[in-house]
């Protein structure tokens, strides 16, 4: 086999490895906008609108699901789970371990609870991509590796 032949089976293969290999990202579809987060554990954060307290959801990938694996918040009230086991806390929330596997969820965004995405350091206010009290369907998804490089990412 020639140089010719050699350069051309290694850019097919590489460009077959970017169209068939699959990462799995975490989808956020806000019905006329798709975009993929690359981490495998975020934090969903919001003022409850009742306590007007911050609340905050622990998600990570695991197989081909999100678990729901911790909740806290500052004060009992509406919509706080019954089936969680508390974790022992000093830093003034409540928390709770709950382990809830689930393979999507929807989620109302506002800007007045302040709808937010946190991982790795980077605050990502969903608000400012959606009108408010829209919906966001989060799930996880595998994608191509070209799509994971060139993909519009939060």
């Amino acid at each position: 086999m020639n140089n010719k032949g050699i350069i051309w089976g290694t850019v097919t293969f590489v460009l077959l490895f970017f169209l068939f290999f699959r990462v799995s990202v975490i989808k956020f579809d806000f019905g006329d906008e798709i975009y993929y987060l690359k981490e495998n554990q975020f934090h969903l954060k919001w003022i409850h609108s009742v306590e007007k307290e911050e609340w905050v959801e622990t998600y990570e990938k695991s197989g081909g699901n999100l678990i729901l694996t911790e909740t806290y918040f500052k004060t009992y009230g509406a919509g706080v789970p019954s089936d969680g086991k508390i974790i022992e806390s000093h830093d003034g929330y409540i928390r709770m371990k709950i382990d809830r596997e689930m393979n999507e969820f929807n989620l109302t965004v506002s800007e007045n609870a302040e709808t937010t995405i946190e991982t790795d350091g980077r605050v990502i206010p969903l608000y400012d991509y959606t009108e408010d009290y829209e919906y966001v369907n989060i799930s996880l998804q595998y994608i191509s590796l070209w799509e994971y490089v060139g993909g519009p990412m939060l």
